[in-house]
């Protein structure tokens, strides 16, 4: 019967977080899990590629011969600006640009890392809402810097009564874009261990290629972009940009 249990294990679809390394801290087990491992992955390869692009860029600069990488590298930031800009309008967009570079390029990687067959570090709740609690902080930052009593005075408006309600909204924002990009992308993950570990071997030749590119590639650009553009617009919002 445990032979049973274990076989149908091990032929069951595969998408769960998996422990991998126990580290004991101050007393307490905890793990490396498969979540940190893509993330390290993801992250060794945006500074790899970073660093290749920086130094491709100055040195086309050097001789003058711009090649197609560096062209299609500025027309990247060139579209990443004016995205930030037709938030915040130039005079106040520059303080965002990193920010919201670093963030597209981190969440669209984790989101397509399927198609590289790692699991996406956005289909662990814990990936997205540490995200989503950083744009958070820059939200209320920007609140209360640019409005100082009024993001108080805010909370108690349109009358006294509306306090609980205007506070439960403050604190859905990062919930709600949390929630938003676990569950699209562990959806797309579900679903793609479902077919490879349900359908024979022919149903796997050619057709994942297309569910690949919609549930990693385009569904994970969609939701690149909806986390990126509601933290531009909150933020803009609490900046007074948006009337």
């Amino acid at each position: 019967m445990k032979t049973d249990i274990i076989l149908m294990q091990e032929s069951s679809p595969d998408f769960y977080i998996h422990q991998l390394f126990p580290l004991n801290i101050f007393g307490h087990t905890v793990y490396i899990t498969s979540t940190h491992v893509c993330t390290i992955i993801l992250m060794a390869v945006l500074m790899i590629f970073t660093l290749v692009a920086r130094s491709r860029y100055l040195k086309s600069v050097k001789l003058g011969r711009p090649t197609s990488f560096t062209t299609l590298l500025e027309m990247g930031v060139d579209l990443l600006i004016h995205f930030v800009e037709d938030a915040f309008t130039v005079k106040y967009a520059k303080p965002y640009i990193t920010y919201i570079g670093v963030l597209f390029l981190y969440i669209f990687c984790s989101n397509i890392s399927g198609i590289l067959g790692l699991r996406p570090p956005t289909a662990d709740y814990g990936t997205t809402l540490c995200l989503a609690l950083i744009t958070f902080c820059m939200i209320e930052y920007a609140d209360i810097r640019y409005n100082k009593w009024g993001a108080v005075k805010a909370l108690f408006e349109p009358v006294f009564f509306f306090f609980p309600m205007n506070v439960i909204s403050v604190f859905s924002t990062p919930l709600s874009m949390s929630l938003r990009l676990f569950g699209n992308i562990l959806g797309g993950t579900v679903l793609m261990a479902l077919y490879y570990g349900m359908m024979p071997w022919f149903a796997k030749l050619g057709v994942p290629a297309a569910l690949h590119v919609y549930f990693d590639l385009f569904s994970g650009a969609i939701q690149t972009y909806v986390f990126c553009m509601l933290t531009v617009t909150f933020i803009a919002d609490k900046r007074g940009l948006i009337t």
